[in-house]
């Protein structure tokens, strides 16, 4: 199974949260691309071993052959050694969407909700991302300090999602909630369900997710019931209506859907922003050449998207033994597909760890690539560039008021708290 290997190598844990937390990771995996690209990493007693890929390359050469890497059993984390004793969360319900879906299907449920998301749609959508965005930084003007995430970059991506699908301004704050219970799971902060003495554990993790998502099923199925009495113009009611195959999305589906598009439609875009601000904070050359020639922000919010890379990893498990780097990955094996790795690869991006908010060409990863490419891609990048637009016009000397407070995950990067003053 295990590949020769340097000492420093054998050490790397990719399992300790740690070195997300601490943001002690790329270090690490910049000795992985250079000694190990193709990296055996061993299992736990509750989670099995998986192959860790930190080349640029190879992540797409996995993205772009679903008929050998399947996302069907699994996109998070290594997979667990005894779902019997620790139930799968994929196999609940709401664990099968597009996500989690192969082609064909895959490629024929992504496409009931495309229209909702193409170029088109988004720029339509930028004069009220704009007046969203304006309401949010009203709120904070009485003021000289706030948290940066729970008062403005977690209020954006949730009032765009929750409004194209019809959800009532109410039922945001649960939104936000389960969606940090669900996403967050391993950070203990978050695993309320559980008792003390079990926070921290995989099955801490585990439970505190299925809870998250058992609750989100439970709003969603009646706000599905809903649509079916009273039909309007947003997603849920456009899923109720669609077909595949001529046949009508059973419940389970358009629950799915839901899930998934509540979870990604606000999670990364949140880290992206408050990451962002974070990144411009601690490189004040590239802040003022930004905030001097607003037309480099197309490339800026590339530029952040890459330096921050909001999801740390997507999971795939090989569906045959394929060769990658002189390295046989047997057929049911998990392979990790470790984003922030892959856009400071020193292949393909010059000066990879220099932040340039001009930085041309950019052909990051963070949306992932090929069949899987992140379906709101579009919007995350139209409401980051509105956002530091309109922050930087109405706040240009928000700086740090403390240490930020990281996400404690290896599949999430993310930012819980950023104290910030203007």
């Amino acid at each position: 199974m295990s590949v020769a290997q340097p000492e420093v190598v054998e050490r790397i844990d990719l399992l300790d949260l740690n070195l997300f937390e601490h943001g002690d990771v790329h270090e690490v995996f910049r000795i992985l691309r250079r000694e190990a690209p193709v990296h055996w990493h061993p299992g736990r007693t509750e989670l099995n071993g998986f192959w860790s890929l930190t080349r640029y390359a190879d992540i797409l050469f996995v993205s772009s052959h679903p008929e050998l890497f399947s996302s069907a059993q699994g996109i998070s984390g290594p997979g667990l050694r005894d779902p019997e004793r620790i139930p799968n969360v994929n196999s609940q319900p709401g664990g099968v969407s597009i996500i989690t879906m192969d082609p064909p299907r895959h490629v024929k449920m992504r496409r009931l909700v495309n229209r909702g998301f193409t170029p088109r749609a988004v720029n339509a959508m930028e004069p009220r991302i704009r007046q969203i965005t304006n309401t949010i930084l009203d709120r904070i003007a009485d003021r000289t300090s706030c948290d940066f995430v729970l008062d403005v970059a977690s209020q954006l991506p949730l009032a765009v999602i929750c409004g194209l699908m019809g959800l009532e301004e109410q039922h945001w704050p649960l939104m936000f909630r389960l969606t940090n219970h669900v996403l967050g799971a391993a950070d203990p902060e978050y695993q309320d369900a559980v008792s003390e003495e079990e926070r921290g554990s995989v099955s801490a993790q585990t439970r505190t997710a299925m809870t998250g998502r058992a609750q989100m099923m439970e709003f969603f199925g009646e706000a599905l019931a809903r649509r079916r009495q009273e039909p309007s113009d947003d997603l849920i009611s456009i899923l109720v209506e669609s077909e595949v195959d001529g046949e009508k999305l059973e419940d389970i589906d358009i629950l799915a859907f839901c899930f998934l598009l509540i979870l990604a439609g606000n999670e990364t875009t949140r880290n992206g922003i408050s990451g962002g601000l974070l990144a411009l904070c601690q490189h004040p050359p590239e802040r003022a050449r930004l905030q001097a020639d607003p037309s480099l922000m197309d490339s800026a919010v590339d530029e952040i998207l890459r330096w921050t890379s909001p999801l740390h990893h997507m999971s795939r498990r090989a569906t045959a033994d394929v060769e990658i780097r002189g390295v046989t990955i047997r057929n049911g094996e998990s392979v990790l597909m470790w984003y922030p790795s892959a856009n400071r690869d020193e292949d393909v991006f010059f000066d990879p760890y220099r932040f340039d908010v001009a930085r041309v060409p950019n052909e990051h990863l963070a949306f992932g690539h090929h069949e899987h490419f992140c379906l709101g891609a579009g919007f995350a990048k139209k409401e980051m560039k509105v956002m530091f637009e309109e922050l930087f016009r109405r706040y240009p000397r928000i700086e740090l008021n403390g240490t930020p407070e990281r996400l404690r995950s290896n599949f999430i990067n993310g930012i819980k708290r950023m104290p910030v003053v203007y």
